[in-house]
């Protein structure tokens, strides 16, 4: 059966709540988030929890949705960090030499990054987005390129790897109301990596929660 963008939600929570709780490692934490999000069937979500208890102590996580459980998300959460403010540059450039966007950037609707010789990193899990749908285009010649998306970011990657790799395994849906990125473009000689990982407030608010379960 088709998985819903409820029940993906579920399962992030539940994962949450165990890494919370010391159950998983933070790395078993992302790896199972990122298939989480990517995951189309129940058939794939399952398997993401079959060895952890239900937040509160039940005997397994579920996919049918109790009375009273939490709902996902609302759209406002990602509204808020769409449009307005001022739109960063829609060029950056690493010739023989490197660049940066991170932080509390805003992602113009068409952002094209090159790479010669060089590198260049794009985080996205704390930025902003001109536009519900933005394109980023990754050029890396005789260079390296890396782009970090939050777990619940919707990704599409659709690059391509002349001796060279683009990376296309953070592709996948996000959760209501997130912007849909596109990440485009070719690497020769060189490679383009996109990955999913929690922000650091994420980070923080699962380790505080571990700290509050062994008190």
């Amino acid at each position: 059966m088709r998985a819903s963008d409820a029940e993906r939600e579920r399962i992030a929570e539940a994962l949450r709540e165990a890494v919370a709780e010391g159950r998983l490692t933070m790395e078993e934490f992302e790896e199972r988030l990122e298939a989480a999000y990517k995951a189309r069937t129940h058939g794939e979500l399952e398997p993401l929890v079959r060895d952890l208890p239900a937040p509160g102590g039940g005997a397994a996580v579920s996919l049918v949705k109790s009375p009273g459980a939490a709902a996902a998300p609302a759209a406002a959460d990602w509204a808020s960090r769409i449009g307005g403010g001022p739109v960063s540059g829609p060029v950056a450039i690493g010739v023989m030499g490197g660049f940066q966007r991170k932080g509390t950037w805003t992602v113009p609707r068409r952002f094209t990054a090159f790479a010669f010789w060089g590198g260049g990193e794009i985080d996205l899990r704390e930025a902003r987005f001109e536009d519900g749908e933005v394109v980023i285009r990754c050029i890396a010649i005789m260079g390296g390129m890396q782009v970090t998306v939050p777990p619940d970011l919707d990704v599409h990657v659709g690059g391509v790897g002349i001796m060279g790799g683009f990376d296309d395994k953070a592709s996948g849906a996000g959760t209501p109301g997130s912007p849909r990125v596109r990440v485009t473009g070719f690497a020769f000689w060189g490679g383009v990596g996109v990955d999913r990982k929690a922000t650091k407030a994420e980070r923080r608010r699962l380790r505080e929660a571990r700290h509050r379960e062994l008190e």
